[in-house]
């Protein structure tokens, strides 16, 4: 019996309080925000760093799609838009939510930055799905939109992931490893990714 694909649409304000919870149950474990993110309060950390990129980010100037349940989301930024402005206006508030680990996120931060792409690109800045339900589609269902567009724009796309199981996710989505690196301070492998567009 197949299942049919999980609706998507534009994220709306009022998706946000559950799509951060949502993204703070998926990254609760993940490498990169165990690294970066104190260890006390872990969870509600990341979900209000998750509710302020959603609405400072995703909502104001980037793209954003959920499925109907709320259950998962992607957030984009684009070339239309530099999102380092807002990211810098809020940078006090993620420094505080990074608590003791503050130091760590802004040397991870620095790791990476030489493998950007200096080019325009669509930016994967966050995509989650509720734990109990993944591996059912909604994962890839919550991305196609935003890889539509980036390849209507006739733009690459670019992601981050510390998470070893999600760079097969991505290369069957079209996305190839352009770098993998080593976070300072003994944190975890990273792998940048980039899709050209078309694939």
């Amino acid at each position: 019996m197949s299942v049919s694909p999980p609706s998507v649409r534009p994220l709306r304000h009022g998706d946000v309080p559950a799509c951060a919870q949502v993204l703070a149950r998926a990254f609760a474990d993940c490498p990169f925000t165990r690294h970066v993110v104190a260890a006390d309060d872990h969870q509600r950390r990341i979900g209000r760093l998750q509710e302020l990129f959603l609405v400072r980010v995703g909502l104001e100037h980037g793209r954003s799609w959920v499925t109907d349940d709320c259950l998962a989301v992607a957030v984009w930024t684009t070339p239309e838009h530099d999102p380092e402005p807002d990211v810098a206006d809020i940078g006090p508030l993620i420094a505080e939510l990074a608590g003791d680990r503050r130091a760590a996120y802004q040397s991870a931060e620095q790791a990476l930055a030489p493998h950007r792409p200096a080019h325009p690109v669509w930016f994967l800045g966050t995509v989650g799905v509720e734990p109990a339900v993944q591996g059912q589609g909604r994962g890839a269902a919550v991305l196609q939109p935003g890889l539509e567009a980036a390849d209507d724009a006739g733009i690459p796309a670019f992601l981050v992931t510390s998470e070893p199981r999600n760079v097969r996710f991505y290369e069957r989505l079209g996305f190839t490893v352009t770098a993998e690196v080593p976070l300072p301070d003994d944190g975890p492998l990273t792998w940048c990714m980039l899709r050209a567009p078309g694939r």
